[in-house]
């Protein structure tokens, strides 16, 4: 095993580094400060590969690089969540480190102060220039600040890879489900036309038009999905042409207001098993009367349909 080309471990060769000799920074999720020290003292208290000296002007700087000049002399009691947060990240930095580990760092504190610390974190990454892993349960958290994402699922790694690539492209119908689609399905692949650069595919009673795939073939049993934004409902009072694009009809299952937004669960017709999720603006919803048992229409967008191996 090696990090930034020194080995930490190499049975073969005998080299065992302990972790104090791997330089890893280490920011838990509680944050485990020593309570009876300052912000200063917990943050001097990793510099010990420094001389006594100038420990405590470098704990400044690393203080100052968090935003945190002025509370150098608070115990971790007296501080905010996010100045905890913040003084467990410069005490990580306070090694130098060769990776910085990231143990779900926001968990603790409230969607405002955790708005501004993946600011800071996202400025601090292009400043320190180490590799950064961060450990989280918040797709929305990871695919904000991760230029590569890992999907772990009872200890395997099932995908690696953009954050953007996994959540629209999963490889398989439990990563898609994992990364928290609600639509993924079964279907078959009923024909190619190559020249118009589509494919045919068999859902149920449904026939949908979708991007030519060249890895399936006909009479293939394929997994697919759509996100719920390649869901368009279709509007009563002014149709448009874009609704000719894989016509889906149903009847509202579920509608559940979220402020905004609303979340639609629309049971397909024909197929009393299939149900669609998707979200419109409340004021969408309000003027199309949606509401349980309103039959309505959507359309699938060829673009966004995903297809997997089955």
């Amino acid at each position: 095993m090696e990090c930034d080309g020194v080995a930490w471990f190499d049975s073969a060769a005998g080299v065992r580094l302990s972790p104090q000799e791997r330089r890893v920074g280490f920011v838990f999720q509680d944050y485990a400060l020593f309570p009876h020290m300052t912000a200063l003292g917990n943050i001097v208290s990793a510099l010990g590969h420094l001389p006594s000296r100038a420990r405590a002007a470098r704990a400044r700087d690393l203080l100052a690089m968090v935003h945190l000049e002025g509370l150098e002399g608070r115990r971790p009691d007296d501080l905010s969540g996010g100045q905890r947060q913040r003084v467990a990240l410069a005490r990580a930095l306070a090694r130098d480190p060769a990776v910085l580990l990231l143990d779900e760092p926001f968990s603790a504190v409230d969607q405002v102060t955790r708005g501004k610390l993946h600011r800071e974190l996202a400025q601090l990454r292009r400043a320190v220039r180490v590799p950064i892993v961060l450990v989280t349960h918040d797709l929305e958290e990871a695919g904000r600040l991760a230029d590569r994402m890992t999907i772990l699922h009872q200890g395997r790694t099932l995908q690696t890879g953009r954050p953007f690539d996994i959540l629209a492209r999963p490889d398989n119908a439990l990563v898609a489900r994992l990364v928290g689609q609600r639509n993924v399905f079964e279907g078959e692949i009923a024909a190619h036309s190559a020249e118009r650069g589509v494919m045919l595919l068999r859902w149920g009673p449904i026939t949908l038009e979708v991007r030519d795939d060249p890895r399936f073939a006909a009479g293939d049993r394929v997994a697919w999905m759509v996100p719920a934004a390649g869901i368009i409902l279709h509007r009563r009072d002014r149709p448009s042409r874009g609704e000719h694009e894989n016509p889906v009809h149903g009847v509202v299952e579920e509608y559940v207001p979220l402020g905004d937004t609303a979340q639609v669960a629309m049971r397909v017709d024909g197929d009393a098993d299939t149900v669609l999720a998707f979200a419109v603006s409340t004021h969408v919803a309000g003027r199309n009367g949606i509401k349980p048992g309103v039959a309505i229409a959507v359309s699938l967008l060829a673009e966004a349909i995903h297809l997997m191996a089955a």
